[in-house]
Protein backbone atom coordinates (compact mmCIF):
# COMPACT_ATOMS: atom_id res chain seq x y z
CA UNK A 1 0.00 0.00 0.00
CA UNK A 2 1.33 3.84 -0.77
CA UNK A 3 -0.10 6.33 1.42
CA UNK A 4 0.18 10.04 0.36
CA UNK A 5 0.27 13.34 2.51
CA UNK A 6 0.69 16.86 1.31
CA UNK A 7 2.07 18.87 4.38
CA UNK A 8 2.90 21.92 3.02
CA UNK A 9 2.67 23.49 -0.13
CA UNK A 10 5.81 22.46 -1.61
CA UNK A 11 6.27 19.11 0.05
CA UNK A 12 4.78 16.13 -0.57
CA UNK A 13 5.36 12.74 1.24
CA UNK A 14 5.09 8.77 -0.15
CA UNK A 15 5.05 6.22 2.47
CA UNK A 16 5.44 2.92 -0.17
CA UNK A 17 4.85 -0.35 1.73
CA UNK A 18 5.94 -3.67 0.67
CA UNK A 19 7.93 -6.88 0.79
CA UNK A 20 6.95 -9.74 3.43
CA UNK A 21 7.49 -7.69 6.74
CA UNK A 22 5.83 -4.80 5.10
CA UNK A 23 8.59 -2.67 5.52
CA UNK A 24 7.67 1.31 3.95
CA UNK A 25 9.79 3.54 2.54
CA UNK A 26 9.05 7.55 3.46
CA UNK A 27 9.66 9.62 0.00
CA UNK A 28 9.64 13.26 0.64
CA UNK A 29 9.06 15.11 -2.76
CA UNK A 30 9.90 18.69 -2.52
CA UNK A 31 9.96 21.37 -5.09
CA UNK A 32 11.24 25.05 -5.39
CA UNK A 33 13.21 24.35 -1.38
CA UNK A 34 13.40 27.21 0.63
CA UNK A 35 13.55 28.08 3.99
CA UNK A 36 10.50 26.43 5.47
CA UNK A 37 11.19 23.43 3.11
CA UNK A 38 15.03 23.49 4.87
CA UNK A 39 13.82 24.46 8.50
CA UNK A 40 11.20 21.23 8.15
CA UNK A 41 14.28 18.98 7.16
CA UNK A 42 16.16 20.39 9.68
CA UNK A 43 13.58 19.33 12.08
CA UNK A 44 14.25 15.57 11.46
CA UNK A 45 16.48 15.59 14.33
CA UNK A 46 17.32 11.18 14.37
CA UNK A 47 19.22 11.93 10.91
CA UNK A 48 21.06 14.98 11.46
CA UNK A 49 21.42 16.52 8.04
CA UNK A 50 24.32 19.01 7.46
CA UNK A 51 23.86 22.58 7.62
CA UNK A 52 26.01 23.06 4.39
CA UNK A 53 24.08 20.60 2.14
CA UNK A 54 20.87 21.83 3.43
CA UNK A 55 21.84 25.25 2.41
CA UNK A 56 23.25 23.38 -0.79
CA UNK A 57 19.38 22.45 -1.24
CA UNK A 58 18.26 25.68 -1.87
CA UNK A 59 16.62 26.50 -4.93
CA UNK A 60 18.24 29.70 -5.21
CA UNK A 61 22.04 28.14 -4.78
CA UNK A 62 22.73 25.99 -8.06
CA UNK A 63 25.69 23.33 -7.48
CA UNK A 64 28.27 23.43 -10.07
CA UNK A 65 29.17 19.60 -10.15
CA UNK A 66 27.66 16.74 -8.94
CA UNK A 67 28.18 15.15 -5.82
CA UNK A 68 28.24 12.14 -3.36
CA UNK A 69 29.18 12.07 0.46
CA UNK A 70 27.93 9.61 3.28
CA UNK A 71 27.40 11.50 6.74
CA UNK A 72 26.50 8.68 8.45
CA UNK A 73 23.32 7.87 8.94
CA UNK A 74 22.43 9.03 5.12
CA UNK A 75 23.83 9.78 1.60
CA UNK A 76 24.02 13.28 0.15
CA UNK A 77 23.68 13.52 -3.88
CA UNK A 78 23.74 16.20 -6.10
CA UNK A 79 23.09 15.16 -9.89
CA UNK A 80 22.20 17.30 -13.19
CA UNK A 81 19.54 15.92 -15.87
CA UNK A 82 18.90 17.92 -19.44
CA UNK A 83 16.29 19.41 -20.29
CA UNK A 84 15.11 21.64 -22.80
CA UNK A 85 13.90 25.33 -22.09
CA UNK A 86 13.23 27.91 -24.87
CA UNK A 87 14.78 24.74 -27.96
CA UNK A 88 17.95 25.23 -25.17
CA UNK A 89 19.50 22.01 -23.67
CA UNK A 90 20.32 23.00 -19.74
CA UNK A 91 21.13 21.56 -16.41
CA UNK A 92 18.42 20.86 -14.46
CA UNK A 93 19.16 20.14 -10.48
CA UNK A 94 18.21 17.69 -7.69
CA UNK A 95 19.42 16.67 -4.37
CA UNK A 96 18.67 13.71 -2.53
CA UNK A 97 19.14 12.80 0.62
CA UNK A 98 18.78 8.61 1.43
CA UNK A 99 19.09 6.93 4.32
CA UNK A 100 17.60 3.55 5.49
CA UNK A 101 13.62 3.74 4.05
CA UNK A 102 14.43 7.49 3.64
CA UNK A 103 14.52 9.19 0.55
CA UNK A 104 14.08 12.83 -0.20
CA UNK A 105 14.31 14.92 -3.78
CA UNK A 106 14.46 18.54 -3.87
CA UNK A 107 14.14 19.80 -7.20
CA UNK A 108 13.10 23.14 -9.03
CA UNK A 109 10.13 21.36 -11.12
CA UNK A 110 11.74 21.76 -14.10
CA UNK A 111 12.25 17.90 -14.41
CA UNK A 112 8.39 16.52 -15.52
CA UNK A 113 9.35 13.22 -15.29
CA UNK A 114 10.02 13.24 -11.55
CA UNK A 115 7.02 14.25 -10.60
CA UNK A 116 5.11 11.69 -12.89
CA UNK A 117 7.35 8.92 -11.57
CA UNK A 118 6.27 10.45 -7.74
CA UNK A 119 2.49 10.30 -9.12
CA UNK A 120 2.83 7.13 -10.59
CA UNK A 121 4.22 5.86 -7.32
CA UNK A 122 1.17 7.44 -5.23
CA UNK A 123 -2.04 6.35 -7.65
CA UNK A 124 -1.10 2.85 -7.98
CA UNK A 125 2.82 1.31 -7.01
CA UNK A 126 1.88 -2.28 -7.85
CA UNK A 127 4.17 -2.17 -10.40
CA UNK A 128 7.43 -0.57 -8.83
CA UNK A 129 10.13 -2.84 -7.66
CA UNK A 130 10.01 -0.88 -4.33
CA UNK A 131 7.26 -3.00 -3.52
CA UNK A 132 8.57 -6.46 -3.73
CA UNK A 133 12.38 -5.06 -2.62
CA UNK A 134 11.12 -2.20 -0.17
CA UNK A 135 14.69 -0.48 -0.02
CA UNK A 136 14.96 3.08 0.07
CA UNK A 137 18.23 2.38 -2.74
CA UNK A 138 16.27 0.29 -4.37
CA UNK A 139 13.65 3.12 -5.00
CA UNK A 140 16.29 5.27 -5.46
CA UNK A 141 17.36 3.44 -8.57
CA UNK A 142 13.82 3.24 -9.81
CA UNK A 143 13.62 7.00 -10.11
CA UNK A 144 17.10 7.47 -11.77
CA UNK A 145 16.34 4.74 -14.00
CA UNK A 146 13.49 6.93 -14.93
CA UNK A 147 15.50 10.52 -15.34
CA UNK A 148 18.27 8.64 -17.30
CA UNK A 149 15.66 7.33 -20.02
CA UNK A 150 14.46 10.28 -20.01
CA UNK A 151 17.18 12.12 -21.80
CA UNK A 152 17.31 9.54 -24.56
CA UNK A 153 13.98 11.22 -25.51
CA UNK A 154 15.96 14.94 -25.06
CA UNK A 155 18.80 13.10 -27.37
CA UNK A 156 16.10 12.00 -29.98
CA UNK A 157 14.71 15.60 -30.14
CA UNK A 158 18.38 16.77 -31.17
CA UNK A 159 18.63 14.04 -33.55
CA UNK A 160 15.48 15.69 -35.04
CA UNK A 161 17.57 19.07 -35.27
CA UNK A 162 20.28 17.69 -36.61
CA UNK A 163 18.38 15.75 -39.58
CA UNK A 164 16.45 19.60 -40.05
CA UNK A 165 20.03 21.11 -40.21
CA UNK A 166 21.33 18.51 -43.23
CA UNK A 167 18.92 19.54 -45.05
CA UNK A 168 18.73 23.08 -45.01
CA UNK A 169 22.48 22.52 -46.07
CA UNK A 170 22.09 20.64 -48.77
CA UNK A 171 19.02 22.93 -49.62
CA UNK A 172 21.77 25.94 -50.56
CA UNK A 173 20.69 27.60 -46.59
CA UNK A 174 23.72 27.53 -45.32
CA UNK A 175 24.05 30.62 -43.99
CA UNK A 176 21.01 29.87 -42.13
CA UNK A 177 22.31 26.45 -41.36
CA UNK A 178 25.00 28.71 -39.64
CA UNK A 179 22.85 29.47 -36.21
CA UNK A 180 21.50 25.84 -35.63
CA UNK A 181 24.90 24.38 -36.15
CA UNK A 182 25.76 26.20 -33.12
CA UNK A 183 23.21 25.82 -31.32
CA UNK A 184 23.32 22.02 -32.02
CA UNK A 185 27.02 22.25 -30.58
CA UNK A 186 25.97 24.46 -27.50
CA UNK A 187 23.09 21.98 -26.63
CA UNK A 188 25.49 18.66 -27.26
CA UNK A 189 28.27 20.45 -24.84
CA UNK A 190 25.66 20.83 -22.29
CA UNK A 191 24.41 17.22 -22.67
CA UNK A 192 28.04 15.70 -22.04
CA UNK A 193 28.66 18.16 -19.29
CA UNK A 194 25.69 17.19 -17.47
CA UNK A 195 26.05 13.54 -17.79
CA UNK A 196 30.35 13.24 -17.85
CA UNK A 197 30.38 12.26 -14.06
CA UNK A 198 26.53 10.36 -13.71
CA UNK A 199 28.90 6.81 -14.04
CA UNK A 200 31.47 7.46 -11.37
CA UNK A 201 28.54 8.38 -8.96
CA UNK A 202 26.86 5.55 -9.27
CA UNK A 203 28.96 3.61 -9.05
CA UNK A 204 29.92 5.50 -5.49
CA UNK A 205 26.30 4.04 -4.96
CA UNK A 206 26.55 0.69 -6.12
CA UNK A 207 28.62 0.31 -2.18
CA UNK A 208 24.96 0.77 -0.70
CA UNK A 209 24.12 -1.36 1.88
CA UNK A 210 20.34 -2.74 2.79
CA UNK A 211 19.81 -4.53 5.69
CA UNK A 212 16.60 -5.81 4.25
CA UNK A 213 17.73 -6.51 0.68
CA UNK A 214 20.63 -8.02 -0.88
CA UNK A 215 23.65 -6.28 -2.08
CA UNK A 216 23.05 -8.33 -5.37
CA UNK A 217 19.97 -7.10 -5.91
CA UNK A 218 21.40 -3.26 -5.16
CA UNK A 219 23.98 -3.76 -7.41
CA UNK A 220 22.66 -5.67 -10.41
CA UNK A 221 19.80 -1.86 -10.26
CA UNK A 222 22.59 0.44 -10.29
CA UNK A 223 25.01 -1.94 -12.96
CA UNK A 224 22.34 -1.97 -15.15
CA UNK A 225 22.33 2.58 -14.66
CA UNK A 226 25.76 2.55 -15.33
CA UNK A 227 25.39 0.71 -18.70
CA UNK A 228 22.39 3.41 -19.63
CA UNK A 229 24.78 6.35 -19.05
CA UNK A 230 27.75 4.67 -21.16
CA UNK A 231 25.27 4.15 -23.78
CA UNK A 232 23.90 8.10 -23.69
CA UNK A 233 27.43 9.02 -23.57
CA UNK A 234 28.40 7.02 -26.84
CA UNK A 235 24.54 8.15 -28.37
CA UNK A 236 25.90 12.22 -27.41
CA UNK A 237 29.49 11.36 -28.99
CA UNK A 238 28.18 9.69 -32.13
CA UNK A 239 25.57 13.54 -32.42
CA UNK A 240 28.76 15.43 -31.98
CA UNK A 241 30.39 13.66 -34.80
CA UNK A 242 27.40 14.30 -36.83
CA UNK A 243 27.20 17.90 -35.86
CA UNK A 244 30.72 18.10 -36.53
CA UNK A 245 30.60 16.70 -39.86
CA UNK A 246 27.77 18.99 -40.51
CA UNK A 247 29.67 22.05 -39.91
CA UNK A 248 32.86 21.04 -42.25
CA UNK A 249 30.17 20.15 -44.86
CA UNK A 250 28.62 23.57 -44.65
CA UNK A 251 32.18 25.53 -44.07
CA UNK A 252 32.76 23.45 -47.20
CA UNK A 253 30.05 24.93 -49.31
CA UNK A 254 30.11 28.25 -47.97
CA UNK A 255 33.70 28.81 -48.99
CA UNK A 256 32.79 26.86 -52.77
CA UNK A 257 30.00 29.63 -53.38
CA UNK A 258 32.35 32.72 -51.56
CA UNK A 259 35.00 31.51 -54.10
CA UNK A 260 32.74 31.48 -57.04
CA UNK A 261 31.86 35.20 -56.45
CA UNK A 262 35.15 35.91 -56.11
CA UNK A 263 36.04 34.09 -59.29
CA UNK A 264 33.34 35.98 -61.14
CA UNK A 265 34.49 39.34 -59.84
CA UNK A 266 38.04 39.01 -60.83
CA UNK A 267 37.15 38.03 -64.66
CA UNK A 268 34.56 40.54 -64.86
CA UNK A 269 37.55 43.03 -63.33
CA UNK A 270 40.23 41.50 -66.16
CA UNK A 271 37.72 41.61 -68.87
CA UNK A 272 36.89 45.72 -67.73
CA UNK A 273 40.20 46.42 -66.60
CA UNK A 274 41.65 46.59 -71.32
CA UNK A 275 38.56 48.35 -71.68
CA UNK A 276 39.12 50.82 -69.05
CA UNK A 277 42.22 51.49 -69.96
CA UNK A 278 41.22 51.74 -73.88
CA UNK A 279 38.72 54.52 -72.91
CA UNK A 280 41.20 56.53 -70.64
CA UNK A 281 43.59 56.29 -73.74
CA UNK A 282 41.42 57.81 -76.07
CA UNK A 283 40.56 60.32 -74.13
CA UNK A 284 43.96 62.10 -73.99
CA UNK A 285 44.32 65.42 -75.37
CA UNK A 286 47.14 65.04 -77.79
CA UNK A 287 48.52 68.03 -80.32
CA UNK A 288 47.64 66.19 -83.53
CA UNK A 289 44.41 64.77 -81.85
CA UNK A 290 43.29 60.98 -81.16
CA UNK A 291 42.63 58.21 -83.76
CA UNK A 292 38.96 58.44 -84.88
CA UNK A 293 37.91 61.58 -83.38
CA UNK A 294 36.64 63.62 -86.60
CA UNK A 295 36.04 60.30 -88.60
CA UNK A 296 32.24 59.66 -89.02
CA UNK A 297 30.39 57.40 -86.35
CA UNK A 298 33.56 57.19 -84.35
CA UNK A 299 31.81 56.50 -81.48
CA UNK A 300 30.39 53.60 -82.52
CA UNK A 301 33.25 52.18 -84.16
CA UNK A 302 35.16 52.60 -80.74
CA UNK A 303 32.24 51.08 -78.77
CA UNK A 304 31.98 48.19 -81.36
CA UNK A 305 35.34 47.78 -81.31
CA UNK A 306 35.63 47.54 -77.15
CA UNK A 307 32.64 44.98 -77.24
CA UNK A 308 34.53 42.91 -79.65
CA UNK A 309 37.68 42.62 -77.34
CA UNK A 310 35.20 41.88 -74.30
CA UNK A 311 33.59 39.36 -76.07
CA UNK A 312 36.96 37.22 -77.56
CA UNK A 313 38.36 37.37 -73.73
CA UNK A 314 34.92 36.27 -72.38
CA UNK A 315 35.40 33.16 -75.41
CA UNK A 316 39.03 32.76 -74.09
CA UNK A 317 37.84 32.40 -70.20
CA UNK A 318 35.16 29.38 -71.59
CA UNK A 319 37.57 27.76 -73.24
CA UNK A 320 39.60 27.16 -70.54
CA UNK A 321 37.14 26.84 -68.64
CA UNK A 322 37.05 29.34 -66.27
CA UNK A 323 33.24 30.03 -66.65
Amino acid sequence: MSHYKKITKNIQELVITGGKGGNAIRWFNIANPGKEELDFLRKMKKYSFDFHELRASSVKVQAERPIIEQKGKYFFLILHFPVFKDEEIVAAEIDFFIAHGLLITLHDGRLKILDDFFNTARKDGSSLMVKKFPSSAVLLAELLEKLVTDCYGIMDKNNVKINAVEKMIFANEQKKSVARILELEHNIINIRRTMLNHKNILKRLVQMKSSIIPPAVIKSFYYNLIEQTKRIWEFSESQKETVEALRSANESLLDFRTSSIIKTLTIVSVIFAPLSFIVALLTISVQNGMPLLDTPNGFWIVTYGLGLLAALMLLFFVRKKWL
